[in-house]
């Protein structure tokens, strides 16, 4: 963004939201940042606070502010994204959600998936589903998502883009216990479970993810966008890159066919391609490049 401008971040708590936000502070726009308040707000940013799925909740604690940009770091259901259509309606000229590689869990593909691969003027919308449900949530988030990017694309409320972030990996904070999973079965040599065919995926940094959705912002493209570094990564490669801070270790697989397996294994391929971001003027680097950083920031010294 070339001057400072007003943005409102949804979410914004930990990880990936508390980056964006200090980026968007360090490139002096002037940032609010609207949730539930379990945590306290950065020093230099106003908090707003409300219920997200209560549009009463939501449009009271915004009042008459009006926002230059929107990121929405926490739409994940029909529902959330409609209450967001009618609630910023003449608030804002810009609307960016954040959604998930799990767009494609759907597609199987040898060569990298493009935007165009899960077009939302296409997607079906049953705001009727239990989306409130938590566990219904969790098993369904690729297709929340799917239709919270058909509802935001059917609107002319506001232009709109959806960035579809790849796996993160990165961050003495990551909270997701995945890296720290491999780094225990490697320590005690406990077997890997991983598909019998597995297929390689595609990584973004934390700090990349971030700088992505503050360069988003301030742009005026719309639609889809695919967020991830370039050259996909195999099971192997993530534990090759965590047995170095493992003394000794060695990572053992045992292929399976059906059942559970390792996090950062899968049955499908849907690595996304990002030449649509080169497209706009954004280029990612390789993973290879950050890789081994990533694991040594989320395993730290005592790994």
């Amino acid at each position: 963004m070339k001057k400072p401008v007003e943005v409102l971040v949804i979410g914004g708590n930990r990880y990936v939201g508390k980056r964006l936000i200090a980026r968007l502070l360090g490139e002096g726009h002037r940032v609010t940042v609207l949730n539930r308040g379990s945590l306290p707000p950065p020093a230099g940013v106003e908090q707003l606070l409300a219920d997200r799925d209560d549009e009463r909740s939501l449009t009271g604690a915004l009042g008459p502010r009006v926002f230059d940009v929107v990121v929405d770091q926490v739409c994940y259901t029909p529902r959330q994204a409609a209450i967001a259509r009618r609630v910023f309606s003449g608030r804002t000229r810009r609307y960016v959600m954040t959604s998930t590689v799990e767009v494609y869990e759907y597609e199987d593909s040898p060569a990298l998936v493009r935007e165009e691969a899960v077009d939302p003027f296409t997607v079906a919308v049953d705001p009727g589903l239990p989306w409130d449900d938590p566990a219904f949530l969790e098993s369904r988030y690729g297709e929340g998502k799917r239709q919270a990017e058909a509802v935001l694309a059917a609107g002319g409320e506001f232009a709109s883009t959806v960035v579809r972030v790849a796996h993160v990996l990165g961050g003495h904070d990551d909270f997701t216990g995945r890296l720290a999973h491999y780094a225990e079965r490697i320590r005690t040599g406990e077997p890997i479970a991983v598909p019998a065919r597995n297929q390689p995926a595609t990584y973004v940094h934390v700090e990349e993810i971030a700088r992505f959705l503050a360069w988003t912002a301030g742009e005026d493209f719309t639609g889809p966008v695919n967020a991830a570094s370039g050259g996909p990564l195999t099971t192997e490669d993530l534990c090759e890159a965590v047995a170095a801070h493992v003394p000794g270790g060695r990572a053992v697989f045992r292929p399976v066919e059906v059942g559970e397996v390792s996090p950062f294994s899968f049955r499908r391929s849907y690595g996304m391609d990002n030449a649509r971001a080169a497209r706009l003027g954004y280029t990612f680097p390789d993973a290879r490049q950050w890789l081994p950083r990533a694991v040594a920031e989320t395993l730290g010294k005592g790994a």
